[in-house]
């Protein structure tokens, strides 16, 4: 296919794109850096979901797992569920978490309106104690270590999922999940195609973490993790922690130069044309990771950085990507209609440049 037909092409491939104004005024919303958000993660997780897309069985070594009962391809919704209890947190201390004692009362007072059955739901997660907690189990309210170890971020709040905490961790993760404001909902999608009797896993941990930092940080659950991207030769794993180091400095130096507008001065459009450079080697490496949590947000980048250079048919293509990561797994959220903008912009100006080429030639 020549690159004019392509252009041409992906007005047709993505209709609803063209529905939105390629005369884009407004500030490109921040990305959200999945490594900075506090893990809440647990062994377990819960979910409405179709009966048909998931049960809960036993998992070798692991308790209880959740494992596929059809093929699931990307953005398959596995999950949508109501939290049965959330929560304002007090203030993140970072290294630390959330100080439990500004938790225990809301915790308590939430648990104590539900009813019977979702009572018995909540007490019936698995839940990993400390050592102290170990030491004098009588005194210890035993809401906290299940929400401890069960509890999802949800927007600006804390939540409990009891039936998507039966999802196990993994450092190479097979579902993402997202907090769906106007629906109240933590909804979990298939990352990546998932056969028929795998098992479903997320991660608990920040993904860009060491191996040996991964490690620790699970500490607080309980477990040692002997996912595929742990089990790894030690040689292999310090190729896969130089490639997150990698990714975690990438994201950092790039994200601050994320705004719409070409350069005019021969050094600016120089600096413009290395950043674009090296998304196009974040990207790479992001995939030859597998961390698919962070596509969308490196596709992104590509998309803008491109657009900076006047690279019009990558910026397109990465831009695309991104939006329909971001549509499967919520098509009405801001960051959907933001990449959905801007695939729209970088299309006509890719098919204006092509006219313009064509317009010289003749």
């Amino acid at each position: 296919m020549s690159t004019t037909s392509l252009a041409l092409a992906l007005f047709s491939f993505i209709p609803s794109i063209l529905a939105v104004s390629a005369t884009f005024n407004g500030p490109i919303t921040s990305s959200q850096h999945l490594y900075n958000i506090p893990s809440w993660h647990s062994h377990n997780f819960s979910c409405i979901g179709s009966p048909q897309a998931y049960a809960i069985r036993t998992s070798l070594g692991k308790g209880l797992g959740v494992f596929a009962t059809r093929v699931l391809e990307p953005g398959a919704v596995i999950f949508r569920e109501d939290p049965v209890i959330l929560i304002h947190p007090p203030q993140f201390r970072d290294g630390v978490g959330y100080p439990l004692s500004g938790i225990e009362q809301q915790l308590r007072t939430a648990f104590d309106a539900l009813p019977e059955l979702k009572k018995a739901e909540v007490l019936g997660l698995t839940a990993h104690y400390t050592t102290a907690e170990t030491a004098s189990l009588d005194d210890v309210d035993e809401l906290i270590p299940i929400f401890r170890s069960n509890a999802y971020n949800s927007g600006n709040q804390i939540g409990l999922y009891p039936k998507i905490a039966r999802i196990n961790h993994s450092c190479r993760p097979n579902t993402s999940y997202l907090w769906v404001a106007r629906h109240g909902k933590l909804v979990v999608v298939a990352s990546r195609h998932i056969d028929e009797g795998e098992e479903l896993s997320i991660s608990y941990v920040p993904l860009l973490l060491s191996h040996e930092d991964r490690q620790k940080r699970l500490d607080q659950y309980g477990f040692k993790c002997s996912c595929d991207a742990c089990a790894l030769g030690k040689d292999e794993l310090d190729a896969s922690d130089k490639r997150r180091k990698i990714i975690h400095q990438t994201l950092a130096n790039l994200t601050p130069h994320l705004a719409l507008g070409v350069p005019e001065s021969k050094s600016g459009k120089k600096r413009a044309q290395e950043r674009a450079d090296a998304s196009f080697e974040l990207v790479k490496i992001v995939e030859e990771e597998q961390l698919l949590d962070y596509y969308a947000q490196v596709y992104r980048i590509a998309a803008i950085l491109h657009a900076r250079t006047e690279d019009w048919e990558s910026a397109t293509k990465f831009a695309h990507k991104s939006y329909q990561i971001h549509w499967m797994a919520d098509e009405e959220s801001e960051m959907t209609i933001e990449m959905q903008t801007l695939t729209a912009m970088f299309i006509e100006s890719w098919n204006n440049n092509l006219r313009d080429k064509l317009m010289r030639k003749g």
